[in-house]
């Protein structure tokens, strides 16, 4: 694994080196759109929704669309004023119960690894926060951002957990739980003697994800079938002068008509000489080529010299 992050935990005065390593991956199959027909990607293109011409991306901004569908631009000055931290401190808060964190407020999970340096004191805090049964409430900067979260103990292993906000978590709000109906003796009882038949313990080995599992299957499948299709080399762009004089035409046009003008016919002027200049560059190109071929014919016109040259020499033998 490779470290994310290098800082250190604090709480009091003691101070802990750690390296961050994500403890989770994502196994999800990832597929990519590709045209059905000879299995190109499909490319898109950034396209601004008025004017839908292509937009570079240096020319991109962070937009706020309020909710009635306004957009407000934000530029890089603007987050330069906002509160960001870039601090490689993990500061310990408090120690709460670990019974007061919803799961729900967890999100990712990382690992932390001490410094060589700094084993010792890792290992008091990891044997101080399981003797307690209590998490670690910090406060951590990724990504210039400050968020919450908690270490706990797995393991042997220190691990912290990144938390959401509490406004993050949506109220479960429905109506028909609001109804004043419950459960009858019986069917309680007969709830509770499911529940008990299907009792056991959590074992991770006895559970498998069967569709990835299939999909691989599937797709080694055929790739022992040949149903492969081999990546068409990506045709280099020309970038013809005729296409630049276009664009610069239909540029002209939409101004004339942004300032009530009448369109004319001169714009497609230049797109006209551009191709006349192109198709005469190819027959100068085409009579040079039967220049050249012209002169590597012309030494075999020297081959009757050679038969006079060896008669000559046929007489003075005899």
């Amino acid at each position: 694994m490779r470290a994310i992050w290098k800082g250190a935990v604090s709480f009091g005065l003691v101070n802990v080196p750690v390296r961050l390593y994500s403890a989770t991956e994502n196994h999800d199959v990832s597929f990519r759109q590709v045209h059905r027909e000879d299995g190109g990607r499909i490319r898109y293109q950034r396209v601004c929704s008025i004017d839908n011409e292509p937009v570079s991306y240096d020319d991109i901004a962070k937009g706020y669309e309020t909710e009635d569908g306004d957009m407000v631009v934000l530029t890089d000055e603007d987050f330069k004023d906002l509160p960001a931290a870039s601090s490689k401190e993990i500061a310990v808060q408090k120690f709460v119960p670990a019974d007061q964190i919803d799961p729900m407020l967890l999100d990712r999970s990382y690992y932390l690894e001490p410094d060589k340096s700094a084993t010792k004191p890792y290992i008091l805090l990891r044997d101080a926060l399981e003797h307690a049964d209590r998490m670690a409430v910090v406060t951590v900067s990724i990504r210039t951002r400050m968020t919450m979260a908690v270490l706990r103990v797995k393991d042997g292993v220190i691990v912290m957990q990144t938390m959401l906000w509490p406004d993050e978590i949506r109220a479960a709000d429905f109506a028909t739980l609001d109804e004043d109906a419950h459960a009858t003796a019986k069917e309680l009882e007969m709830a509770n003697m499911l529940v008990e038949s299907l009792a056991g313990d959590y074992d991770p080995d006895e559970y498998e994800d069967d569709y990835a599992i299939a999909l691989e299957a599937l797709v080694k499948a055929k790739l022992e079938g040949g149903e492969v299709r081999q990546a068409p080399e990506r045709k280099e762009e020309t970038g013809e002068v005729v296409d630049l004089l276009a664009a610069l035409a239909k540029s002209v046009e939409k101004a004339k008509a942004a300032r009530g003008e009448a369109p004319s016919t001169e714009s497609e002027g230049p797109a006209k000489k551009a191709t006349a200049a192109k198709k005469a560059t190819s027959r100068g190109a085409a009579k040079k080529t039967a220049s050249k071929a012209a002169a590597k014919k012309a030494p075999a016109k020297k081959a009757p010299a050679k038969k006079t040259a060896a008669k000559k020499t046929a007489k003075k033998a005899s």
